[in-house]
């Protein structure tokens, strides 16, 4: 993993990470650099993986994605086929924000975004509870989200 950004570097993923629909003119203004070096280290930047790509941020609440859940998932064991299958199995799941291997006392920690509890009790039944080798699950429901990055806290760059 390489880490060696210099401050300019450093600028350009925070000014990125405020605003990606920031134009090149823009950026480069913003981190004092002209149009073709700036270009060339975002490029950099995202050919060495610091950048992994651009998106937009949807907002759920328009989407009726009201309800957040966590889900703990215990598994049956955590052979390697068990955790493969698991994964692969977990990424279909488009209600499944995201899913993170858990050392601890559970396997994996979901993020799940439904209607209502309606919608998650089905796709807990139908979907997560059989996903292969789940032997438990535990469902924690969001009440207030009191802070949700898009990705790298800017502070931290």
């Amino acid at each position: 993993m390489q880490t060696d950004l210099d401050a300019t570097d450093r600028k350009i993923l925070r000014a990125l990470q405020a605003n990606g629909r920031i134009t090149v003119t823009e950026l480069a203004e913003a981190v004092n650099l002209s149009n073709t070096p700036c270009t060339e280290r975002m490029r950099r930047l995202e050919r060495e993986g610091f950048i992994r790509g651009f998106a937009a941020r949807i907002d759920p609440l328009m989407l009726d994605l009201s309800v957040t859940v966590f889900v703990q998932v215990v598994l049956e064991r955590t052979t390697t086929g068990v955790l493969n299958r698991f994964g692969k199995e977990v990424r279909r799941i488009p209600e499944v924000e995201s899913a993170h291997m858990i050392a601890g006392n559970f396997d994996y920690l979901l993020k799940v975004r439904v209607r209502d509890m309606v919608h998650y009790r089905k796709i807990l039944g139908d979907r997560i509870g059989t996903l292969p080798g789940v032997s438990q699950t535990h469902t924690f429901a969001v009440m207030e989200t009191v802070k949700e990055n898009a990705g790298i806290d800017p502070a931290l760059i």
